[in-house]
């Protein structure tokens, strides 16, 4: 976009799934003037990442996302078939998918919107600056034929997503070689990461969905093409699983579903670990209720690693509030912030898996409600309450 100063109703910050649903709210509640910021615009990890991992929900719910709001079904009327949204609908609606048909769904949904209704600014935030009632947004180009640009916008939408998070090894693991979580969920690419030939000792830890599936992609190494690969899967927990109920999910964002969960209970319960056909190749560790698998010797005894422990926040653009830095408190249920004083920041919020709604089930668990459908209920309920409140 050009350098030039524009004001806008609302400016979102990130293009994956959270960013989507946003922009599609902000859209069907009549906001026309909508700066959408993204250094790539192509369904965030999701897409560059994720494409090969089978998913945790059913493809019903990815319809549901891609018809939720009126200029997402626009998008589809206009869109030639065979497309996307067409592909989810021949799948199976009560079973999982790989992610890369909901990623195809994202970029497709994303493609249509920058076409018809939002203004396009490839690039990142280095700053917004919340001065005279607006957000000053400075936006730099991602290279020399994108021009920086300084944008003005009554509401400021954080989606700017997450990645793997990692702990320092100690020094007495200096010679263990990382394997990145995005890696080890990537078949295609995992198999070209280790030598066939090479004797290899992995450390996989956790007990996540991340952290199953890992296991099942190493596994399936180790029984076919890499025959020397062994993994010490070093656990803390129990396996949990999501456990569905009447009109409900029990553990619906903790517990583990899909083609994970039927391969967990046929192959890393205690009892089958001990009898089934992954004991040549899986070894399980069980680390104390305070341990930290660093502390574990059994983990100098490995020659790689994959920490499958969490994801932590991407960076954020540097937030100013008249002038001075902003340090944030995220509120789970609003979406909204608060500032070092405990004051409310005006008309900034953040949606996605890095500012995730917290939930509570009807047993009392309370969770972070993460995945495209949840995005979008999201967004559904807190948008207009946004709304709502910048036109106070």
């Amino acid at each position: 976009m050009a350098a030039t100063s524009q004001r806008f109703g609302a400016a979102v910050v990130g293009a994956g799934p959270a960013g989507i649903a946003v922009v599609g709210n902000l859209l069907a509640r009549g906001v026309r003037d909508v700066l959408w910021v993204d250094p790539v615009f192509s369904a965030g990890r999701l897409h560059k990442k994720y494409r090969e991992v089978p998913s945790n929900t059913k493809v019903s719910l990815f319809v549901q996302f891609a018809e939720a709001v009126k200029p997402f079904e626009d998008i589809i009327s206009n869109t030639p078939s065979p497309h996307a949204v067409d592909h989810l609908e021949s799948l199976d609606q009560d079973r999982g998918c790989r992610l890369s048909a909901a990623a195809d769904m994202c970029r497709m949904l994303t493609e249509g919107l920058v076409k018809r209704s939002v203004t396009q600014a490839v690039g990142r935030v280095r700053t917004a600056g919340w001065k005279r009632s607006a957000w000053s947004i400075d936006v730099d180009g991602q290279d020399e034929k994108q021009a920086a640009s300084s944008q003005t916008a009554d509401l400021l939408v954080l989606c700017n997503g997450s990645h793997p998070k990692s702990i320092p090894l100690p020094d007495s693991c200096k010679h263990i070689t990382n394997i990145h979580l995005d890696t080890a969920l990537a078949p295609s690419i995992l198999r070209n990461s280790i030598r066939q030939d090479q004797l290899a000792t992995i450390a996989v830890i956790g007990t996540s969905h991340s952290a199953v599936l890992a296991l099942l992609n190493l596994y399936t190494l180790a029984k076919s093409s890499h025959p020397n690969l062994h993994i010490k899967w070093f656990a803390r927990s129990k396996l949990l699983y999501a456990v569905p109920k009447d009109g409900w999910i029990l553990y619906d964002n903790t517990g583990l579903k899909g083609e994970a969960a039927v391969w967990a209970k046929e192959h890393l319960e205690d009892d089958k670990l001990k009898t089934n056909a992954v004991v040549p190749y899986i070894e399980k560790v069980e680390l104390g209720a305070n341990e930290s698998f660093t502390e574990s010797a059994r983990l100098q005894e490995c020659s790689h690693i994959v920490q499958a422990i969490g994801y932590s926040r991407n960076p954020l653009p540097e937030l100013l509030m008249n002038g001075q830095p902003l340090r944030l408190k995220h509120n789970p249920y609003s979406g909204g912030y608060e500032d070092q004083n405990g004051k409310k920041v005006p008309s900034l919020y953040g949606a996605g898996i890095a500012w995730p709604e917290t939930v509570k089930d009807p047993y009392g668990n309370v969770e972070s409600a993460v995945g495209l459908f949840k995005f979008m209920r999201f967004a559904k309920r807190a948008v207009p309450e946004w709304m709502e409140i910048a036109a106070l």
